[in-house]
């Protein structure tokens, strides 16, 4: 019989995968090329691999090699063939042309016209009649493809694309190409798998093509059977006798395949992509053999007559279908669900952005390059076994703490959680007398007390109850999946102590300040309360930025200020939200002037002046607090005040200010400059939570200084000293 000269294109990246297929087909001198496999094989070897290659686009049939410099050399290269014996010349033609490096010929087209000339005008001289043109479904179609200076003259077998089955239909965003999908199956070891009786799941199934793919690999079902039209059909040597024998052995090694496939099950969550997969898996005729369901990721799981097999999918890349940051979420969520309900199961995933698998938190195998059309993509495959799990390093604090919220609301936390609870309770036994008495709202009810559960644990209380923790920041020597499941036991213990719903518990990491921490926003809720101390009224924001626009350890000076401002005109420098200015006009201020350089600060101060009624000579001034300092220290007519607050960050290099400002270096100017605004038996109020500083006193000789920070450490706070510092200023 004689032999042929066959190629079969594939994607970018998959000839190894297809090489493996032709040769278990029984393909001769098998060889991978660029976008392709070459190899040798009869007719009946030809007219297997149209029916059974799953990762294939096209079967070619080589009918001649030839030089080409020139367009003439094209047109008597192709005339050179005799085409009677492929076509009768009332039959119809279609020519598939490229070219690549070859300056003769470089339009697509032009060269397409030129092959398509050269046939037709050998068949009208011969018969005195030609074929038509039919892009569709031509009795042949003619492929060449030219490299340099050396043209391959084809007939495509296939005749349109190997991936159409012939049981896709149904449109729908993101698909992937029936060819991919077996390729990531067998590169998955699904074959094996099903051999043994393994299950396959796919709980973000789309149109279900993985799940169609992996019923025709497990039911040893050949992916041509569904189509109705190949292009050797209508080409002269086709043998209809032997490719009927061909048909019908793949018919029936199907109703034998069919009676022995596993459990195949596909989740979705979308109503409109699940009726598609259906409507898919029915044009396949493999109704009732595979099971879909609408279903969310975070709801995926196996039932137990299932056996543990192998879980596939084509997740949104980031690129696609959402962006980044959704992905991340839905690949850290999908990995959560893994490690929970499918430990044992092999899995498999093509993915694009090589991060994303990292959000998994579960280590792969060495990752297989395929192309998902033009996108380079990553075939993830790994064991889901508690060996292989690892935590994710978050790629934002907000990332973090909704993990942290997720552990929390679904009990995946540390043992030992107990143990903070209890001295939760403890505290809390104590501190709410203590608050009771002293008409206290708002305080520290926990501050780091036992080593393994560093955060801080502040209750608001107004129309309800919040809570925000504060997790200071682990050293590196902490394993982060450790710190994680400790944080999540505090989230969701607290709302169980005080009683409280856990969307009243907020979570922020601190760390050590950068820049000015408080100014950076964190969210975008907009969501305020109102809460009370000393008779003041403030907002407060448990959400949007790193603190709450109340710090609690300065409750003792504010309290001060209000008991000393009656009749009096005060300064607030660095102001913040405009507490302190609250608290001195509720307490009799004559006036006050408020600076901070934030423009949301001060709208924050504005709004709490309005919540307490407050009017009058009460300015807001927006300005670097040290330069501002500066101008009214040297100023002719300098203003002058009886009170003043100054509480400076410990370091700054806004972006806002001319110099970056430290609070060590800088502190005895800025005392000096905010001091000289004193009126005669006035007083200032310095305050730090820098825990290493160092009050220059020599360099304020000139100033009776008195530290009071011991009298300015409230009781909520008594377990750290060192919380801030404070200090009375005078003449």
């Amino acid at each position: 019989m004689t032999q042929y000269q066959l190629f079969a294109t594939t994607p970018k990246a998959m000839e190894g995968i297809l090489a493996n297929e032709i040769q278990a087909l029984g393909g001769q001198n098998v060889q991978q090329k660029m976008a392709g496999v070459a190899f040798q094989g009869d007719l009946a070897m030809a007219y297997h691999a149209c029916l059974w290659l799953r990762t294939t686009s096209r079967i070619l049939l080589l009918l001649s090699s030839f030089e080409v410099k020139s367009q003439q050399d094209l047109y008597d290269g192709v005339q050179h063939i005799d085409w009677s014996e492929h076509l009768n010349a009332d039959d119809s033609l279609a020519v598939s042309f490229n070219s690549k490096n070859n300056p003769a010929i470089n339009n697509t087209h032009f060269g397409a016209l030129k092959v398509k000339d050269a046939i037709v005008d050998q068949l009208r001289a011969k018969f005195g009649s030609r074929p038509n043109v039919d892009t569709e479904r031509p009795s042949i179609r003619v492929n060449v493809y030219l490299h340099n200076d050396t043209a391959q003259l084809s007939l495509d077998l296939s005749g349109e694309s190997s991936h159409k089955r012939g049981y896709r239909e149904i449109s729908i965003d993101a698909p992937i190409k029936e060819n991919l999908a077996a390729a990531i199956l067998l590169r998955a070891g699904w074959p094996e798998i099903a051999a043994q009786g393994g299950s396959l799941l796919d709980p973000m199934c789309g149109s279900g093509t993985l799940l169609v793919e992996g019923a025709l690999i497990a039911g040893d079902i050949a992916p041509g059977l569904q189509r109705d039209y190949f292009g050797f059909l209508g080409w002269k040597q086709h043998d209809a006798v032997l490719w009927q024998s061909v048909w019908d052995d793949a018919q029936q090694r199907r109703e034998i395949g069919l009676s022995k496939l596993p459990v195949i099950v596909g989740f979705d969550q979308d109503r409109r992509t699940v009726a598609a997969a259906l409507q898919h898996v029915e044009n396949a005729g493999l109704s009732g053999k595979i099971h879909i369901e609408k279903r969310d990721i975070a709801d995926a799981s196996a039932a137990e007559s299932w056996a543990k097999g192998l879980i596939v999918c084509n997740p949104p890349y980031g690129e696609r279908l959402g962006d980044e940051e959704q992905a991340a979420l839905l690949y850290r969520q999908f990995g959560e669900v893994l490690k929970q309900r499918f430990a044992g199961w092999q899995a498999a995933m093509i993915i694009g952005n090589p991060e994303l698998g990292f959000r998994l938190g579960i280590r792969s195998q060495k990752p297989i390059t395929l192309f998902n059309g033009a996108l380079e993509c990553k075939l993830l495959r790994f064991t889901i076994e508690e060996k292989a799990f690892f935590e994710p390093k978050a790629k934002s604090q907000q990332e973090r703490i909704e993990h942290i919220s997720r552990r929390a609301q679904s009990g995946q936390v540390d043992s030992q959680a107990e143990m903070f609870a209890n001295r939760l309770r403890k505290n809390l036994k104590k501190l709410t007398k203590w608050a009771k008495q002293n008409q206290v709202h708002c305080y520290r009810l926990y501050d780091a007390d036992l080593p393994e559960y560093a955060v801080a644990v502040d209750v608001y209380q107004g129309e309800q109850t919040w809570v925000n923790v504060q997790e200071y920041e682990s050293p590196k020597t902490i394993d982060p999946a450790k710190a994680n499941l400790r944080l999540a036991g505090i989230m969701a213990e607290i709302p169980k102590v005080l009683g409280i719903p856990s969307d009243q518990v907020f979570l922020k990491i601190r760390r050590k300040q950068k820049s000015t921490d408080q100014y950076e926003k964190q969210g975008d809720s907009r969501r305020f309360h109102v809460v009370e101390e000393g008779g003041c009224k403030f907002w407060v924001n448990f959400e949007d930025y790193l603190d709450t626009g109340l710090f609690l350890d300065h409750r003792p000076l504010r309290l001060l200020i209000q008991q000393q401002t009656k009749g009096k005109r005060f300064l607030n420098l660095f102001a913040y939200t405009g507490s302190a200015t609250v608290h001195a006009a509720i307490g009799g201020a004559a006036s006050s002037v408020t600076v901070d350089m934030s423009n949301t600060y001060l709208d924050w101060a504005r709004r709490n002046f309005v919540l307490n009624d407050i009017h009058g000579d009460h300015k807001l001034v927006r300005a670097d607090c040290a330069q501002w300092l500066v101008e009214q220290a040297g100023a002719k007519t300098k203003p002058q005040f009886d009170l003043i607050f100054l509480d400076p960050p410990t370091f700054s290099n806004s972006k806002k200010m001319d110099e970056a400002f430290d609070i060590q270096k800088d502190h005895v100017q800025l005392i000096r400059n905010a001091a000289a605004l004193l009126a005669p038996d006035g007083i200032l109020y310095f305050s730090t939570n820098f825990r290493r500083f160092k009050m220059d006193k020599e360099a304020l000789s000139d100033w009776v200084i008195e530290d009071i920070s011991a009298k300015m450490i409230p009781e909520d706070f008594a377990r750290d000293a060192k919380i801030h510092y404070c200090w009375k200023i005078s003449c």
